[in-house]
């Protein structure tokens, strides 16, 4: 792909800018809606759909050349990328499987897995989108698609991977009948390593049977 493609005033809807700023901006819309609760029955499958398709648009990112801008223009964002209460209402609608454990680096040897929010993770990477989105909104398609390339190698690419995982594995429990593991008290501001510190009970034994039904899932009979 060329410069003079990436700065066209009329692209076609084939070029690769196009369909990257259409996935992200499908994303984008989709959990905004999701997170409104209107539907949570179908909550975390359609979580699980959104965050596969987003992750296909981050690889074909990853794949391409390395995109660099002509010049580095920081848009004001204004209240558009607060995602605090896309946070909150995430956080509410998952509270029974929010917190999920992760090992940030695989390739890294011996690093203990640390626990994640969901909630904290989505909106995280809505907020990275945005960020690109106001470039490419305003004409910057260069500078749109080097900050998505960029930030999905040092950002939102390996926090959707892990969302993704944690969805994935949710969904996987309820299907296949298997109950979920104690929390035990797990919270994001505690180590997982610290096995014999006291944790502060948080959710309890969590059963599939008990997230299948509000959080939309259903065991196979």
């Amino acid at each position: 792909m060329s410069d003079a493609t990436l700065h066209a005033t009329s692209q076609d809807p084939n070029d690769f800018a196009v369909q990257i700023s259409d996935q992200i901006e499908s994303f984008i819309v989709a959990v905004t809606e999701i997170a409104k609760g209107d539907e949570p029955d179908s909550a975390v499958p359609f979580l699980l759909l959104e965050v596969s398709q987003l992750m296909l648009a981050g690889g074909r990112l990853g794949a391409h050349e390395d995109i660099v801008p002509d010049e580095r223009y920081e848009p004001d964002l204004g209240p558009e990328a607060d995602a605090d209460e896309l946070r909150e209402r995430l956080a509410r609608m998952l509270d029974p499987i929010d917190v999920y454990s992760e090992v940030f680096d695989p390739y890294e040897p011996r690093k203990a897995p640390v626990a994640a929010r969901i909630s904290d993770d989505l909106a995280g990477v809505v907020a990275d989108l945005r960020h690109g989105m106001a470039h490419y909104r305003a004409g910057r398609i260069t500078e749109a698609l080097w900050w998505w390339q960029f930030s999905y190698f040092s950002s939102w690419g390996s926090t959707a991977s892990a969302t993704l995982r944690a969805l994935q594995s949710l969904v996987a429990h309820v299907r296949l009948n298997q109950p979920l593991a104690e929390l035990d008290g797990l919270d994001t501001d505690e180590d997982l390593a610290a096995g014999e510190s006291t944790l502060e009970e948080e959710a309890g034994r969590v059963m599939a049977e008990e997230i299948a039904g509000p959080l939309g899932l259903r065991t196979v009979k």
